[in-house]
């Protein structure tokens, strides 16, 4: 296939899907949903792209939150967004999904006049067609005649430059006015006027794939060999039959008596917990080894090993494999699959984090206490804080650690900014470990945006009793749990608690030992280990542990800058090292002066804001120390 910088362009139905998250319940019951980018094409392009595929998408969205929330997650997951276009008229699309069982999964389609279905022929254009190796076109995206017309004039310009034009026939009776808004589930209604209109398509195409209804619809006749042999009369298209848990058939050229005689890839046992979405997942590594030039074989391999990983688990999209998942589990390793696709699939790569840490509360309560300030007067300190932080213009990777006792205000108004945000969730000072809001860990971060990391300090010692430790571990794991279910990313910070014996090496047995009982954050913050070759060892244990780990960022604990920049300078050799989450050394002075009346807003804003400004240039500056 020619050398071009796309993969695959895909063309057609993109919506938002609330899915139920009650499990077993008609839709009639659903009391909440799970929000997740949506509609065939949209999925194969996130499928493809995770799979490691440069893949784009051609689209309309409406002028509003759910246009954008789709938008802003394709370019999250590294999908070409440039050919989506915004409609100032009609709506995004919304589908309502429940699963009732492992056989029934009810949903109602909202796309009445929707975005994605006023695609025209002027929203597409050929040399976008022209630098991509293939086109995925889909049956709904035939349904009506705007964007019948915009479909045949991306493949006519596919076929002026030789680009491959691949047909998920993606039949639902209901975009063709087969059936009522409440069948939204129902896969077959046979139509002599539907299948003419894919026999119209078909002769055009490289690449045909569908389930054994979808080929009764395409092939007019209900019948899978005689429905066949009409594709085959039309178009010399490779046809892929689609068979579910029993994997496919390739059909590259005649059509067999026996139908089993064609290629033949088998399919994955898995814990069968949702079929929506494993079509749009089979296409999307299906492609992966066609667009790749790989056997048939190969193919079929990794379209139903992707299939199959996609009806274990809530959710299309997101469900989607990444190649790092996919590959370990067709070489049937032994890994810890959800960990690897959660992680593998996470969004926003940062290389580095330069946060101030200002979740502090009991030391906060302290210090208005001694300055003899109303304490209500640390909300508005932590407005101030941030402000330093957003005028310091000395970061491109600012964050913050704040909580929501006295930082609330910080929250909303930062959330959605783009900065890395922190937020705590221990109770300050509990040992045993505690959560501030309660044990009921799942129910707090429920609450909270989805970009919000939940940070939890734990005071932990290899040397402590088996009572102590088993309690800390429990919470550590009870929040872990939770973060995996709600997607939150999780901070664990590690300090040895005061008055116990420690080593260079205290708090990296502390890890290893945390990492033993199954839970993987993904940070840690840490004190800066003195000697390289705790770094060496840290480094080691996380590799082996959890190469998917985004990396240690350094805390501060009040120390001085010259003890911080030998902190730094040490860490800046080790690539496990990704920046720093310092507080009290940047803010505590200023704080003390603020709330004692000796400082106006101005002022301090600025001395914090110098003050984090510095430890930035300390942390940048270790980079000239190595060089």
């Amino acid at each position: 296939m020619p050398d071009r910088p796309l993969d695959v362009i895909c063309i057609g139905r993109s919506s938002v899907d609330l899915y139920g998250d009650q499990v077993g319940g008609r839709l009639e019951d659903m009391l909440s949903f799970s929000k997740y980018l949506g509609g065939c094409p949209t999925n194969i392009s996130v499928g493809t792209s995770r799979l490691g595929l440069n893949s784009a998408l051609i689209t309309r969205v409406g002028d509003e939150q759910m246009g954008r929330f789709i938008i802003e997650g394709l370019n999250k997951e590294g999908v070409d967004t440039s050919q989506i276009t915004t409609d100032p008229d009609r709506l995004t699309a919304l589908v309502i999904l429940g699963i009732r069982d492992k056989e029934t999964f009810p949903h109602i389609f909202y796309r009445e006049n929707c975005a994605d279905m006023a695609l025209r022929e002027e929203h597409i254009y050929e040399e976008f067609i022209s630098s991509a190796k293939a086109i995925v076109v889909t049956g709904t995206h035939f349904s009506t005649p705007h964007v019948d017309a915009a479909s045949r004039k991306a493949i006519s310009f596919a076929k002026r430059n030789k680009t491959k034009i691949v047909l998920d026939i993606d039949y639902r009776p209901v975009f063709w006015g087969l059936s009522g808004h409440a069948e939204g589930d129902k896969r077959f209604v046979k139509s002599s006027d539907v299948s003419k209109h894919f026999q119209s398509i078909v002769g055009d195409c490289n690449l045909i794939v569908g389930t054994e209804e979808e080929i009764h619809m395409a092939g007019g006749s209900t019948d899978t060999r005689t429905a066949l042999m009409n594709i085959r009369k039309l178009s010399e298209a490779v046809i892929v039959l689609k068979r579910g848990a029993e994997g496919c058939i390739v059909y590259p050229e005649h059509i067999p008596e026996n139908l089993s005689k064609g290629i033949v890839g088998q399919g994955f046992k898995v814990d069968v917990l949702n079929t929506l979405g494993a079509g749009d997942g089979f296409m999307s590594g299906f492609l992966r080894g066609w667009l790749r030039e790989e056997d048939w074989e190969t193919c079929c391999t990794y379209a139903n090993a992707t299939g199959a990983l996609i009806v274990s688990r809530h959710g299309c999209s997101p469900a989607s494999p990444s190649w790092d998942e996919l590959s370990k589990f067709i070489a049937q390793i032994d890994f810890d699959i959800e960990h690897t696709h959660r992680a593998s699939t996470r969004y926003e790569h940062r290389p580095e984090i330069h946060a101030l840490a200002f979740d502090h509360r009991s030391q906060m309560v302290a210090l208005a206490d001694e300055c003899g300030a109303d304490r209500n007067q640390i909300n508005y300190f932590k407005l101030l804080v941030a402000e330093a932080v957003e005028n310091s213009n000395c970061s491109e990777t600012p964050g913050i650690l704040v909580d929501d006792t006295f930082g609330q205000g910080v929250l909303d108004k930062f959330t959605g900014s783009g900065w890395w945000i922190g937020r705590p969730v221990e109770k300050p000072g509990s040992r045993p470990l505690e959560f501030e809001k309660g044990n009921t860990i799942g129910l707090t971060l429920l609450d909270w945006p989805a970009e919000h990391i939940a940070k939890c300090l734990v005071y932990y010692h290899p040397d402590d009793d088996r009572d102590l430790k088993l309690a800390q571990i429990t919470r550590l794991k009870d929040l872990y749990n939770a973060c995996c279910k709600t997607g939150h990313e999780l901070l664990i910070e590690v300090i040895s608690p005061s008055g116990m014996p420690q080593t260079e090496f205290t708090v990296l047995e502390a890890l290893r030992e945390i990492y033993q009982s199954g839970v993987k954050p993904d940070w840690w913050k840490l004190p800066p280990p003195v000697l390289s070759e705790v770094w060496s060892k840290l480094s080691n244990l996380i590799g082996q542990n959890d190469p998917y780990c985004r990396g240690v960022v350094l805390l501060g604990l009040n120390a001085p800058a010259e003890e911080l920049k030998k902190g730094f300078a040490i860490a800046g050799g080790h690539d496990i090292c990704k920046g720093f989450a310092v507080g009290r050394s940047i803010f505590q002075e200023p704080a003390r002066a603020w709330l004692s009346g000796k400082a106006s807003d101005e002022q301090t804003v600025t001395a914090i804001a110098q003050n984090y400004r510095e430890i930035v240039m300390l942390w940048n500056s270790r980079r000239h120390d190595l060089n």
